[in-house]
Order: structure tokens, then sequence, then C-alpha cells
């Protein structure tokens, strides 16, 4: 059995069930040394009961990830298919399931087997991060002036959201501090989700009150079946 251990923070936002879940607070519990788990992000929208049985979805990496000693990169990605997808009834709840049966990155590639689970990382905000540099001159380029007294910096997307244009409002009292969104190391339950077994093994996700549906913004867990974060 594999062991994972995750070794870096996840900087992404969440939506689960159709519905934002900022609110979901419930504490994940902690991850024992023989749990396996993979926090990546979809690469494409899933939804409960429109997203046909048989896709073919890959996910990304969030993470670097620690496997029976190697270390699985950061954006290496998994590839699977959803194996159900039942839209919410008046009776029944939406079902998704999603199994991903091999890994590809940069170097090398493995199968494996693990399946979407209920939970997710949620976001918080950072309010440390310096959203703006200093160019060398910068007299030197007015046309480039924000009118705060910085320029905004172009390698940070938070900065370009914030500082949008020339022709965007150049009052520095127009523009308020918008901080870094970044994903919990903690894991939480998806709000209104849970997890099933089915009989041949497989794990699904269901969830009473709307159509489960994937985002490619948010965090999820990937986990084998026999897995206690599933």
């Amino acid at each position: 059995m594999f062991s994972g251990t995750v070794l870096a923070r996840l900087a992404l936002p969440a939506l689960l069930c159709s519905a934002p879940l900022l609110g979901q607070q419930k504490p994940a519990s902690p991850t024992s040394p023989a749990a396996l788990e993979f926090p990546v992000v979809m690469q494409q929208v899933v939804t409960a009961g429109a997203t046909p049985v048989g896709a073919k979805i890959q996910a990304k990496l969030a993470v670097a990830t620690l496997v029976d000693g190697k270390v699985l990169p950061r954006n290496a990605v998994f590839s699977g298919e959803v194996t159900e997808s039942v839209a919410k009834t008046k009776t029944d709840p939406s079902r998704l399931a999603i199994r991903m049966d091999s890994v590809q990155w940069k170097n090398g590639s493995a199968p494996i087997k693990v399946y979407l689970t209920a939970w997710y990382y949620p976001v918080r905000a950072d309010v440390g991060q310096n959203l703006t540099y200093e160019p060398p001159d910068a007299t030197a380029s007015p046309r480039n002036w924000n009118g705060a007294g910085t320029y905004p910096d172009p390698s940070n997307p938070i900065a370009q959201q914030r500082f949008p244009g020339a022709d965007s409002d150049k009052s520095a009292n127009s523009m308020p501090d918008m901080p870094n969104l970044i994903a919990s190391n903690h894991r939480v339950l998806m709000k209104n989700v849970e997890s099933a077994r089915n009989s041949d093994g497989t794990v699904a996700i269901t969830c009473k009150r709307s159509n489960i549906k994937l985002d490619k913004m948010t965090t999820y867990d990937l986990a084998p079946a026999d897995s206690p974060s599933k």
C-alpha cells in the first residue's frame, strides 16, 4: 500500500455541490502515516447527471506528494473516467464517481487506482503578500504609473486584478486591499456531500441538496477505495 505525505500548500478556491463552501469549517481528521491522498485540480468541469459515464477525466496534482519513497511532482497528470453520474431527483440524491487509473509526469508514469472523495481544501485569505514592485527607474515609465505610488507586478495575477489597466480608475482610494487567496493545508468535508461505497468496492459521492458539480479551480482529494480519508 502506498504511503502519502503532502509537502506544500495549495492555492486555489473552492466550490462544491453547486454552492460555495466558505462557511463549511469542519476540520479534517489527521492523516495517518499509512493514508494516501492526492490533492488535485480537475482539468474539466464535471456535473452529476450531465457528464456521461465513460467520459475521460484528467486532473493535475496540486502539490508534490511522496509515494513509496518517490516524489510525484506538482502538476503530474492523473487520468481516468467517470464511472457513475446520476442527477438528483425528488427522491434520490445526485451521485458521482470518478476513478483515476494512471498518473504521468515529465520523467515517468505509473498505474494507480484512486477515487474522488468527499474532501476538499477550503480557501483562506493571506494578507501578507506584497502585490506591487518598484521598477528600477519609476520616473522613466510614467505611462505605467497606477496612481497608487507603486507599479503593478505583471507576474502576479492578483496584482493584475487589482490594477487592471490604464483605462481603469486611477484613484488610490478606489483600490481596496485584495488579500491573496490560498487553500488550506487541512482538508474539510464538502458541504452536504457524503461518500458511498458501491457493491463492487468503488467509491461514489452523493448530495441530497443539488447536483454535484466539480469546477476547475477547487482542490479536490483523491484516495484509494480502502483509504480512511475517502
